[in-house]
């Protein structure tokens, strides 16, 4: 996204705090995290790490998350919890992405009440149709109930390597099958993209010139 020269905030609002640690930050040496801006108040800004990436920051999670679907639960107002914290900062940046687990949890909740819209990455493998309705189904669940504006921004096919006959399968039922919108690009199993993460930092620092820095270029500008 720097190349579109964009301003981009990374919300981790996953406990494992893989977009945290992939951009380069220490999950474990955080002054504040999200947790600390949902549970207790702390302003956003506070916790808002900017990233070597230009134009790239990052709204940071670790461990303590696990706690606040516990937390949230006696809590009034408990799905609005992330979208109260994003507001205050929402005007600061053109685009903000939201990391989350895709379990039915509060936090999972939290981050659909607070979205526009919804990326839903789907694995070139077996049984990717039965996990899709499952999600599909949830989005529809906070729509109806919560968000009455979310949408799906449009179904993203990962994970594909052109040798193995299943994905080329996966891809030809998802474009005859389903209902959702479906991005044209497809992020190709590739080396870099794994690697990326073991030295923090995004593809595109690590290997510009790979497949999988190629493929989330072409993604951001269908984006």
């Amino acid at each position: 996204m720097q190349y579109l020269k964009k301003k981009v905030l990374i919300v981790d609002a996953d406990p494992q705090a893989n977009s945290t640690s992939g951009t380069g930050s220490d999950e474990n040496n955080l002054k504040y995290s999200l947790y600390d801006c949902i549970i207790n108040g702390v302003h956003p800004n506070e916790a808002i790490l900017k990233t070597e990436t230009p134009n790239l920051y990052l709204l940071p999670s670790n461990i303590d998350l696990v706690g606040a679907d516990i937390e949230l639960v006696n809590m009034e107002e408990r799905e609005f919890k992330l979208k109260s914290v994003l507001d205050k900062i929402k005007a600061d940046f053109d685009y903000i992405f939201i990391d989350c687990l895709p379990s039915l949890g509060l936090m999972t909740i939290n981050a659909l009440v607070a979205a526009d819209s919804v990326i839903v990455p789907v694995q070139c493998e077996l049984f990717a149709l039965e996990g899709l309705s499952k999600i599909s189904n949830t989005i529809n669940l906070v729509k109806n109930n919560l968000n009455p504006d979310l949408e799906i921004e449009g179904v993203l096919l990962s994970m594909f390597d052109k040798r193995l006959r299943m994905s080329t399968m996966v891809i030809k039922d998802m474009r005859h099958t389903i209902e959702m919108p479906l991005f044209n690009t497809i992020i190709h199993r590739n080396s870099k993209i794994t690697e990326a993460p073991l030295v923090k930092k995004p593809v595109i620092l690590y290997d510009a010139s790979s497949k999988g820095s190629e493929n989330f270029l072409n993604l951001a500008q269908e984006f």
